[in-house]
């Protein structure tokens, strides 16, 4: 197949294509806006293979969906771009209803246009995958629970709210226009190339950096990891066998509290990294709780039973095995780390930017 991947600069779109490049015989095409969590230094691995392109867009840019879509004519679409940053979706709600509602909107009807023009044949088997959160079912609070595909959505967030609006408009997509859908809702993805904004790469370069590593509250809130090659293999499987229509729950099996993931990075750290920061003992020492967040969820738990059994996909790693690969990778990639911190990754935005504003003069 030729897949166009939106978000493909991202932590998961970034895994999802060096798997589908290094892991499988597909092409892909690469449809990235590269805001700030964009990052093209995560697909270095693939970059030149030649079954990889990349188009430089937003999914809010009609014109250009269209333009990428005739142009590169896909047999399937994986949608991932997305805001999906809780703490600034707090801050700034605005951009999450943006991309997350309008572009998902924008780009379904693109899609929509492009698939009514294929012949019956390539209708049938065109596929439009979306890939949303276990966040927009709410909170499981202290219980024994698991989301399953038919828990009712209670978003808590203006991130999870604009993601839940975002699968509903897929589903209606399915519903009123047949477009062929597949929805997958994941847990917390961990793992090589994350944004250090996020838990547990903040963790492991603000301890390497001697600096406070911050827990929400106590730290008791529950979370199920799923490591972000795994999350990809299973995208890949639902993407290829999934029943059109239908939503798939993809978890790690590795509920850990907060306070947990902190502590055992700094016990990998002990181990994997030995040399402290001047002044420090310990790197648990450097653990500062603060304020929690408003309206933070306590527990996320999800049920994979459905796509275990029905298309024998279960993961790979356990958290020990996945968690110490990601602290060896972070240890091993500085450099990487180092730009992304102090933003020099983002001069690839304007490197292109410049280009497209050379192009348009000369046009």
């Amino acid at each position: 197949m030729k897949i166009l991947v939106t978000g493909g600069a991202g932590f998961i779109g970034s895994a999802l294509i060096r798997h589908l490049i290094t892991g499988t015989r597909h092409h892909v095409v690469n449809v990235d806006a590269l805001t700030y969590a964009g990052n093209l230094e995560s697909l270095a691995p693939v970059a030149d293979d030649p079954r990889y392109a990349f188009e430089h867009l937003d999914i809010c840019d009609a014109a250009g969906l269209d333009r990428a879509l005739a142009l590169h004519q896909p047999d399937a679409v994986m949608h991932l771009a997305a805001e999906s940053h809780v703490d600034r979706s707090i801050d700034g709600p605005a951009a999450f209803v943006q991309t997350n509602l309008v572009g998902t909107y924008t780009l379904l009807e693109a899609v929509r246009r492009y698939w009514n023009g294929l012949d019956a044949d390539a209708q049938q088997a065109f596929r439009f995958h979306h890939i949303s959160t276990d966040e927009v079912y709410g909170d499981l609070a202290d219980t024994g629970a698991l989301f399953t595909e038919a828990t009712a959505y209670a978003p808590s967030s203006p991130y999870s709210a604009s993601k839940a609006g975002s699968d509903h408009l897929v589903r209606a997509w399915h519903r009123t226009y047949g477009l062929p859908v597949l929805v997958t809702n994941c847990s917390n993805n961990y793992g090589p190339y994350h944004f250090p904004e996020k838990l547990i790469p903040l963790v492991i370069l603000n301890a390497l950096e001697g600096k406070p590593l911050p827990v929400y509250g106590q730290g008791l809130q529950v979370r199920d990891w799923l490591y972000v090659e795994d999350h990809a293999r299973a995208l890949l499987r639902v993407l290829e066998s999934g029943v059109p229509g239908d939503t798939y729950n993809v978890g790690g099996h590795n509920e850990q509290r907060n306070i947990d993931v902190v502590q055992m990075i700094c016990s990998l750290l002990e181990e994997l990294a030995p040399q402290h920061p001047a002044g420090i003992q310990r790197y648990a020492d450097l653990i500062t709780h603060v304020a929690d967040r408003p309206g933070h969820d306590l527990r996320y738990a999800i049920d994979s039973g459905k796509i275990q059994r029905e298309l024998n996909w279960t993961p790979q790693e356990t958290f020990a095995s996945g968690l110490r690969k990601t602290v060896q990778w972070y240890l091993g990639h500085r450099d990487w780390c180092r730009r992304v911190q102090d933003g020099s990754y983002q001069r690839q935005r304007l490197g292109l930017n410049a280009t497209a504003s050379d192009q348009a003069a000369s046009a």
